[in-house]
């Protein structure tokens, strides 16, 4: 999301901490690419694609279909966990960028 949002402080904080919960780097930096790599289980892909599509809500709307594959990977209250981080972050981009933060 943050990449999509163009948030460089953020993109820089969440890759810090993805390094200190001992992501790996390959993971990190195919991250855009997330669609072309094995490296993501399906579950993770399903949330990257319904983040996508719920950060560029204006241009690509949520469809039944992605509805329903999503909650085949996510449980009520997962799903719900899910919407409200890829809000939440979307949020903190918005008002990282609206404050002029910098690396």
């Amino acid at each position: 999301m943050s990449q999509i949002n163009g948030c460089a402080y953020c993109i820089n904080m969440h890759t810090q901490e993805a390094r200190k919960l001992e992501e790996t780097e390959q993971r990190i930096y195919l991250l855009n690419a997330w669609e072309e790599t094995d490296l993501y289980s399906a579950k993770e892909k399903m949330a990257l694609e319904f983040a996508e599509t719920l950060t560029l809500i204006a241009d690509t709307k949520i469809s039944d279909e992605l509805y329903q594959q999503t909650r085949v990977f996510f449980d009520e209250k997962e799903y719900a966990d899910l919407i409200f981080l890829i809000n939440q972050v979307n949020s903190w981009n918005r008002l990282s960028i609206a404050m002029g933060n910098k690396i």
